[in-house]
């Protein structure tokens, strides 16, 4: 229903509606600042970039293509933002893995954060969560961009396989390969803090 929703507000205001597109705004503002918040770690910068990816979704709305889902449109225009803007002010420790080793594929769904325990991970197990989950930001800003947006697209915001393929423009197993690895680079980052501080057994 709210697809449907989205699309009439879309047509509305590619016909020049302002008060059609404030309502799109409205209705995205908060997952737009989530996501950029999400890969940024930046609340003036996710803000900043919030805003650019509105005026880029009001500048380019006459080519939106009514067949797609919106939402995954204007995911896709914060994704890339966020990585031209890391490309541009930040300098990330980047390592270039292989995605096209196996993998197995494992999945489980409606993920609204990263989970530690899908990660190998499990904090019923160990001490310090607050700490756990400081030390889970930093892994993730070990990872180079490709691995790191893809586990925030999974982990964090929930996106299914062909979500996040039509986002990246990648096909289905390369998701899944890259996924699979990012998990696994991830739980490396973590290695050294979990077997040296909370003794997981």
């Amino acid at each position: 229903m709210e697809e449907n929703d989205d699309i009439q507000l879309v047509e509305r205001a590619q016909a020049g509606d302002r008060e059609a597109f404030k309502e799109l705004v409205e209705r995205y503002q908060r997952k737009v600042y989530g996501i950029c918040y999400g890969m940024l770690k930046e609340q003036e910068a996710s803000l900043d970039v919030s805003q650019e990816v509105f005026l880029k979704v009001y500048r380019y709305l006459e080519k939106f293509n009514k067949q797609s889902s919106f939402y995954t449109w204007i995911y896709r225009i914060t994704v890339n933002m966020c990585i031209d803007h890391i490309r541009k002010h930040r300098r990330v420790q980047k390592v270039e893995y292989d995605d096209h080793l196996s993998h197995d594929g494992g999945e489980s769904e409606g993920n609204e954060h990263i989970q530690a325990s899908q990660l190998g991970i499990h904090p019923d197990r160990v001490y310090g969560r607050k700490e756990l989950r400081k030390k889970m930001l930093e892994a993730l800003e070990t990872l180079n961009e490709k691995h790191r947006t893809i586990l925030i697209m999974r982990e964090v915001d929930g996106l299914s396989y062909e979500e996040i393929a039509e986002v990246l423009d990648i096909s289905k197993g390369t998701v899944m390969s890259r996924l699979f690895h990012a998990r696994r680079y991830f739980q490396d980052a973590l290695q050294d803090y979990l077997d040296g501080e909370l003794h997981v057994s």
